[in-house]
């Protein structure tokens, strides 16, 4: 009962820790640039397939449309579903200006979406040249409900690539409009609206109504710190809202719910990181214990010295040295990615050891990069328990050295090495960034160094929130393995 107990405890600890976490990670991610975003959908908003006010809605839903300002639709008109609503839509100060210069029209400012709750009101004008200068012409307006806001993607959608973004397809909202009312709308003198309506909706169809004619003014307004801290806030929480369902969002590069990116990648770092975890454990441990039981001698020295060249030097130099030495000089290795050319009959015994054999040279550097550090501190923590009272006590029994070693003197030397569990969760599976992306592996680290140049903020949220809940679980993992390794730690006191 008491582990329950210190278990939910921990746990209730964890989702406060990781409330904080998400609000830096969500802090940090949002002072990265979005261009990325606008530079993605420019072509869609330049042939019409996309709206300049569909991509903002994209990105209000995580926080990174901050308003400049207001252009709001309201009128007092009884008989309109428009009536005491304000249709807003985001703006900007500088095409304010272009208005009062005469740079732009009216009828062309005004010419958009603009949403009031769950109700949105469509004004739509066409286009033409005159002498080089684009007319807008006001033709109608069509109000609808909108239910089953999200976001999919469509146009070129596929399965066929799991790592690399599909250019062909973009990034819509998820949502059904159904039809209120419509009619035509025209700029006043005085810079209103006329709206004449001539629609109304039954059963999802448009019926004739007698034409109605009002009035609506068009407010402008630029934005408050309140109104832009607002904008934040509400996309943190939206974001928030959605992880809590298990929903990362859909990554803007990849196309894909950002949880589909990370499971399809994931196992490819997984047995990398695993593989080379064991070995680091299997080498360092007993380099770590031999240093120790030979202190100031010559395997002492030797052993030290080759760990700290392995820590001192940085993965990208390791990485690129061992390419060019055993892959471009020696040629025993391929030089990146994970497969060759094989034949299309060639059998999974052959494509399995094909990978493994381009997993060599990342698994050595991972190996090789952190064999020290876990070395230097098991020779540390093997020393200090050889020094301690009972050591002496079982050697003076006469017992054997490797006994007194080994079996008295190696339980107690890992006790401090468990709370190194916190950190191997999030490493098994949050991938080598820079590891992978030399060697141009597809694993969940390469992917998130590229999501992170292009700044997918959906991505990077996802992805660093992923991290923090496996730092989390590795350290109440750690927490608990302290019972099973040291008898004298008992759970909940």
């Amino acid at each position: 009962m008491e582990t329950v107990k210190y278990i939910v405890k921990r746990i209730l600890i964890a989702l406060l820790i990781l409330f904080g976490v998400s609000i830096i990670i969500y802090m940090l991610a949002r002072m990265m640039p979005t261009d990325y975003v606008d530079n993605q959908y420019l072509p869609a908003v330049s042939n019409g397939t996309m709206s300049q006010e569909d991509v903002d809605r994209i990105k209000e839903i995580y926080g990174l449309n901050v308003p400049d300002a207001y252009l709001s639709v309201k009128t007092d008109a009884k008989t309109s579903a428009v009536s005491g609503k304000s249709f807003t839509k985001n703006t900007k100060e500088i095409t304010y200006d272009k208005i009062q210069r005469g740079v732009m029209s009216r009828e062309e400012w005004y010419t958009g979406s603009y949403d009031a709750g769950e109700y949105r009101i469509y004004l739509d004008s066409t286009s033409e040249k005159i002498d080089g200068v684009s007319v807008f012409t006001p033709t109608t307006y069509r109000i609808y409900t909108v239910h089953m806001r999200g976001t999919s993607v469509v146009e070129g959608e596929g399965e066929d690539d799991k790592t690399e973004s599909n250019d062909n397809s973009v990034i819509t909202l998820d949502e059904e409009l159904r039809p209120v009312e419509q009619g035509t709308w025209s700029v006043n003198e005085d810079g209103t609206i006329a709206f004449v309506l001539t629609h109304s909706a039954e059963n999802g169809s448009w019926k004739e109504e007698a034409p109605f004619a009002f009035n609506a003014d068009m407010i402008y307004r630029v934005a408050s710190f309140w109104d832009k801290a607002g904008a934040l806030f509400g996309g943190y929480f939206n974001w928030l809202g959605n992880l809590v369902q298990g929903d990362f969002g859909m990554s803007f590069k990849y196309k894909k719910p950002v949880q589909t990116v990370i499971v399809s990648n994931m196992g490819i770092s997984f047995a990398i990181a695993f593989i080379a975890t064991i070995l680091q454990f299997a080498i360092a441990i007993p380099l770590g214990i031999k240093a120790a039981t030979n202190q100031y001698g010559v395997v002492d020295y030797t052993v030290t010295v080759l760990t700290m060249m392995g820590i001192s030097l940085p993965t990208f130099f390791l990485a690129a040295i061992v390419i060019r030495l055993f892959s471009v000089q020696l040629g025993w290795f391929p030089v990146n990615g994970l497969v060759s050319s094989l034949p299309t009959d060639a059998s999974w015994f052959l494509r399995m050891g094909d990978m493994l054999w381009h997993m060599v040279l990342p698994m050595f550097v991972l190996v090789v990069l952190s064999v020290g550090s876990l070395m230097r501190y098991t020779r540390t923590n093997t020393l200090e328990v050889l020094n301690a009272d009972y050591i002496r006590t079982a050697r003076a029994k006469g017992l054997s050295e490797r006994s007194v070693v080994y079996k008295h003197a190696f339980r107690n030397t890992m006790i401090p090495l468990v709370t190194m569990m916190a950190g191997i969760l999030p490493s098994l599976f949050g991938g080598a960034m820079i590891t992978e992306t030399v060697f141009a592996i597809p694993g969940i680290g390469k992917l998130a160094y590229d999501a992170l140049i292009v700044a997918d903020v959906p991505f990077i949220m996802g992805y660093n929130m992923f991290i923090a809940i496996m730092t989390v679980l590795g350290t109440l993992l750690s927490d608990l393995m302290y019972a099973v390794v040291d008898p004298r730690v008992k759970i909940g006191r």
